[in-house]
């Protein structure tokens, strides 16, 4: 049998129909407990989203944002425009924004 480490515990609260939606997901997938399902589920989230598990005895200074990324990343989108005739462009108003004053 596989030894795992878990020495942390992590406690939650959880609504009613938080719990209903893990029991439901636990038995449809058999799965042998609640912690196991919430794990489970944490994986499945993390892994959709684009994050995986760090291989056994990688340090945290091996995952780093590359520089240029980084920046771009923290840049403002760009001002949307709609052209309008006459060749002027025009923001772009929001929903419901009719322009009446």
């Amino acid at each position: 049998m596989i030894e795992r480490m878990r020495g942390e515990r992590l406690q939650i609260m959880l609504s009613p129909e938080e719990l209903t939606l893990i029991d439901d997901f636990r038995f449809a997938k058999r799965m042998p407990s609640r912690a196991a399902t919430v794990r489970e589920l944490f994986r499945r989230g993390l892994a959709a989203e684009g994050f995986s598990v760090a291989p056994t005895g990688q340090m945290s200074k091996d995952f780093s944002v590359d520089r240029a990324a980084g920046a771009a990343a923290l840049k403002p989108p760009a001002r949307r425009t709609t052209a309008v005739p006459g060749g002027v462009p025009e923001p772009r108003r929001r929903d419901g924004d009719n322009g009446r004053a």
